[in-house]
């Protein structure tokens, strides 16, 4: 089973997104691409977005904060995440959609 926007490299796994920061809600999207879009409400400025993105990710996924690490784009709409701790199989069944 595998999903567009989910990427394994070894044994790990990386999420990717495309982020629309000052939206009126936090919600996850539609595939953009091979990404999912992910809206938050929370600025691209100071790191607020990567942070509001990576608690969204966290808590629809049902994971912990530390099972969700920004890995590249930190200054861009795109973005991956490294997610640990679970299996793809797992991942992929949770994801919205």
């Amino acid at each position: 089973m595998t999903h567009p926007a989910v990427e394994q490299r070894g044994n790990q796994l990386f999420l990717k997104v495309r982020v629309v920061p000052g939206s009126s809600r936090d919600k996850f999207g539609d595939l953009h691409g091979d990404a999912i879009k992910i809206n938050v409400s929370a600025p691209p400025e100071k790191g607020k977005a990567n942070s509001a993105v990576g608690k969204l990710i966290a808590n629809t996924l049902n994971l912990r904060p530390s099972q969700v690490t920004l890995s590249s784009g930190e200054t861009s709409r795109e973005k991956s995440f490294l997610i640990e701790g679970i299996e793809l199989e797992e991942l992929v069944a949770r994801l919205p959609g």
